[in-house]
C-alpha cells in the first residue's frame, strides 16, 4: 500500500463522516461517477489540513470553514485561530493519482486567483464584478465580527507543490502575505502520518472543569517537592471521567510523547475492558475506587475555584503530557465515542484520581534541557505501574528510532511501530490496516537477515540490543533490501501463521535473504515481486538446496537407517549454513536453478531450523 494510497483511505473515511448529514450527496456520491467522487476527495483534503492542524475533529464543524465552489475568490477554505490571532486562508490543489500529486506543481495562474485582498478589504464581487459566493460573504462576516481584528494578522496555506518559484514571488503571487506550502512530501509526514499515529494536535493551555459538589475541602492537595536541578509542585485532584474522555478524543498520541507507550489496545485488553465495564456497567462512583489514576506532566498549573459557576471550578494546564494512564484515558476516550449521539451518560457523577507534576526551574540552578527529559524519564518509570515498562518501551522514545520511522514510511509508506500501540488509533478509525505495521523486533531481525547475520536475526528481545540503530538506513540498498523481505514476510506470515514460530525461526530468514538478494530496481514493484517469489518458494528453495548439495560433496554425510541397516547419503544442512557457503551460493544459484520436471515441493520448506 503506497502513501498515496493511505492518504485516499484517509480521504474516503473523512467523506464517511459526512453520512446523515446534510453533506452526504456531496461526499459520498455512486463509486460509478469517478469524477464526482474525485471532487468529494478534494474536499476531504481540506478537511484533512483542518483536522490535523487544528483538531476540529467534527465534520460540520470543518464543513463550515470550506468556501471552495464557483466564485471563490481562489479561497477554498479558511479557519480562525484566536489563541494564535492568525486567519488563514486555504488553497488546494488536491491530484487525483500518485504520480500528479507528487509531481504535478500549482501555477502562479492558480496562486494569482487567490483575491485575498479584496475580500479583506470587503469587496463582494471579484475584479470583473461577478460576485463572490455566499461562504466566502461568510468569511467577510466572521473577520469584521472579531472585537480586537487590529491584533490579528494573515496567512495562506497552498495545498500543492509549489511552482518553481523563489519564495518572495510566491509571496507576492498570494497578495504579499506568508505563505506556508504543503508540497506533497509535507503532505505525507506532517498531515497523514500524525493522523494515522494519533498525533496530529497538541495540547497547549488545557482546560478541564472540576466538580466541587462533593469535596468540602476544596479540589486539591498540593506538595512542593525540590529536586537536584527542578522546584517540583505536585497536585492531586479528582477529575471527572468526562473530561479525561473529551481531551483524549482530541488529543490523543500527542498526550503520551514522553509515556513510554501509546494505546495498548492488544495486550492491555483485559484491563481496557476492566476499565470498560466500571464505567459503562456501574452506576456508582466505584471507578474512582478502584482506578490506579493517571499522572500528567505539565510546565504549568493553575486552578480558579471561582468562576461564577456553582460547584464549579476550571484546571489549567500547559504542555501537558500523560505519563501514566494512557489506558485509562484511552478506554474513556473510546466510550465517549461509542455513545456518540445516543443521550447515554456513563460518566455522570464518576471521577478518576489525577496527579499533576508541575515542572519549573529552580531559582539558583539552571537546568538543561538533558536533566530535564532525565527527570521526565524517571518520573515516567517509577509512576508506571498497572502495566510494567519493560526496557524496550523505555528505548522507544530515542530519537535515532523516530529518524527510522519517519525515513521508511517516506521511502516505503510502512510504519515502523517504535512505541507498542502507537497506531491503534488509525487501525481503529480504518485509515491503515495492520499489514503495514512492522514490530520493533522484526523491523532488526529483517535487517540482520539480509546481510546474513542469522545468529543475530533469531536473537531474543532484539530492539534493544542494537547498540547503533542507525545502521539500518546507512545504505539505501541493504534497506530496500529490507523492505523486500518485509513483503516476502508479510506473505509468508499468512501462510504459516504470525507467531514465535515464524517470528524466531532461522529457516524464515535464510530464505528471506535468498529471496531479497535480486528484488527489483524499481520499489513500486516490489508488492508484485513479493508475490510472485512467495508463491514459488518451495519449488525454488527445494531446487535450490538440491544444487546446492551438488556444488559441495565435501559436506555429504553417510549415516545408518535404523530401519533397514542401510547406508543413506544426506547433505548435512547445519555445516552448509553454519559457514559462508550457504551465503555465496544464495547469491550464485537461488532463482537461477530451475525445478527438475515432477521435482516435489521441499518437504522440510516450513522446518522451523531450515
Amino acid at each position: 500500500m503506497s502513501k498515496f494510497s493511505i492518504l485516499v483511505n484517509v480521504l474516503d473515511k473523512i467523506r464517511e463522516e459526512s453520512k446523515a448529514s446534510l453533506y452526504e450527496a456531496t461526499y459520498l456520491p455512486n463509486l460509478s461517477n469517478a469524477e464526482a467522487v474525485n471532487q468529494a476527495r478534494a474536499r476531504a483534503y481540506i478537511h484533512l489540513y483542518l483536522k490535523v492542524s487544528f483538531g476540529l475533529l467534527e465534520f460540520s464543524e470543518r464543513e463550515e470553514l470550506l468556501t471552495d465552489g464557483t466564485n471563490d475568490g481562489g479561497v477554498d477554505g479558511f479557519y480562525i485561530q484566536p489563541e494564535t490571532r492568525i486567519i488563514y486562508f486555504i488553497q488546494s490543489k488536491y491530484r487525483v493519482t500518485a504520480a500528479n500529486f507528487e509531481t504535478k506543481l500549482a501555477t502562479a495562474q492558480e496562486l494569482l486567483a487567490m483575491d485575498v485582498n479584496r475580500i479583506l478589504d470587503g469587496e463582494g464581487s471579484d475584479e470583473k464584478g461577478v460576485r463572490y459566493n455566499p461562504r466566502i460573504h461568510k468569511l467577510q462576516k466572521a473577520i469584521s465580527d472579531i472585537d480586537d481584528i487590529g491584533r490579528y494578522k494573515y496567512k495562506v496555506v497552498i495545498l500543492a507543490n509549489a511552482p518553481n518559484l523563489p519564495n518572495d514571488k510566491i509571496k507576492q503571487l498570494t497578495g504579499g502575505f506568508p505563505t506556508e506550502i504543503f508540497d506533497f512530501e509535507r503532505s505525507y509526514l506532517e498531515l497523514v502520518f500524525p493522523i494515522i499515529s494519533g498525533t496530529f494536535f497538541k495540547a497547549v493551555d488545557l482546560q478541564i472543569a472540576l466538580d466541587l459538589s462533593n469535596k468540602n475541602a476544596g479540589t486539591k492537595i498540593s506538595y512542593e517537592v525540590t529536586t537536584n536541578h527542578h522546584a517540583c509542585e505536585i497536585t492531586v485532584l479528582f477529575v471527572p471521567t468526562a473530561e479525561i474522555a473529551r481531551i483524549m478524543r482530541r488529543y490523543k498520541n500527542s498526550l503520551l510523547a514522553f509515556n513510554p507507550r501509546s494505546y495498548l489496545e492488544l495486550e492491555g485488553h483485559k484491563v481496557n475492558e476492566a476499565i470498560r465495564n466500571t464505567i459503562v456497567s456501574n452506576p456508582s462512583n466505584e471507578f474512582a475506587l478502584f482506578n490506579n489514576g493517571i499522572t500528567v506532566l505539565s510546565d504549568e498549573t493553575n486552578i480558579n475555584e471561582k468562576i461564577g459557576q456553582r460547584n464549579k471550578a476550571q484546571l489549567i494546564l500547559r504542555n501537558p503530557q500523560i505519563i501514566n494512564g494512557g489506558q485509562t484515558a484511552y478506554t474513556l476516550s473510546r466510550i465517549l465515542d461509542e455513545i456518540g449521539d445516543s443521550g447515554l451518560d456513563p460518566f455522570a457523577g464518576k471521577e478518576v484520581l489525577v496527579k499533576v507534576i508541575t515542572l519549573t526551574e529552580r531559582d539558583d540552578v539552571k537546568a538543561t534541557p538533558e536533566q530535564k527529559m532525565q527527570l521526565i524519564d524517571r518520573i515516567s518509570t517509577a509512576s508506571n505501574q498497572q502495566t510494567p515498562v519493560i526496557t524496550a518501551d523505555k528505548n522507544s522514545n530515542d530519537q535515532d528510532h523516530i529518524v527510522i520511522q519517519k525515513l521508511v514510511f517516506d521511502r516505503y509508506g510502512i510504519l515502523y511501530e517504535r512505541k507498542r500501540g502507537e497506531f491503534a488509533d488509525g487501525i481503529h478509525e480504518g485509515y491503515i490496516s495492520p499489514d503495514l505495521l512492522v514490530e520493533r523486533n522484526l523491523f532488526f531481525r529483517l535487517y540482520f537477515a539480509v546481510i546474513g547475520d542469522f545468529k543475530l536475526a533469531i536473537r531474543k528481545r532484539l530492539f534493544i540490543k542494537v547498540e547503533n540503530p542507525l545502521q539500518v538506513i546507512g545504505d539505501t540498498n541493504v534497506l530496500d533490501r529490507l523492505y523486500f523481505a518485509f513483503l516476502c514476510y508479510s506473505r509468508l506470515a499468512k501462510l504459516i501463521g504470525r507467531d514465535a514460530r515464524i517470528t524466531r525461526s532461522r529457516g524464515i530468514y535464510l530464505r528471506l535473504y535468498a529471496l531479497a538478494i535480486d528484488c527489483p530496481k524499481l520499489i513500486e514493484e516490489y508488492p508484485h515481486a513479493a508475490d510472485k517469489a512467495v508463491a514459488r518458494l518451495p519449488k525454488d528453495w527445494s531446487a535450490f538446496i538440491r544444487a546446492s548439495a551438488k556444488e559441495h560433496p565435501e559436506l555429504s554425510r553417510v549415516k545408518i537407517d535404523r530401519k533397514t541397516g542401510e547406508e543413506r547419503t544426506y547433505f548435512d544442512r547445519s555445516a552448509w549454513i553454519a559457514g559462508v557457503a550457504f551465503l555465496d551460493d544464495a547469491k550464485n544459484l537461488f532463482g537461477k536453478v530451475n525445478p527438475e520436471p515432477g521435482d516435489v515441493e521441499d518437504e522440510e520448506f516450513l522446518d522451523p531450523i531450515y
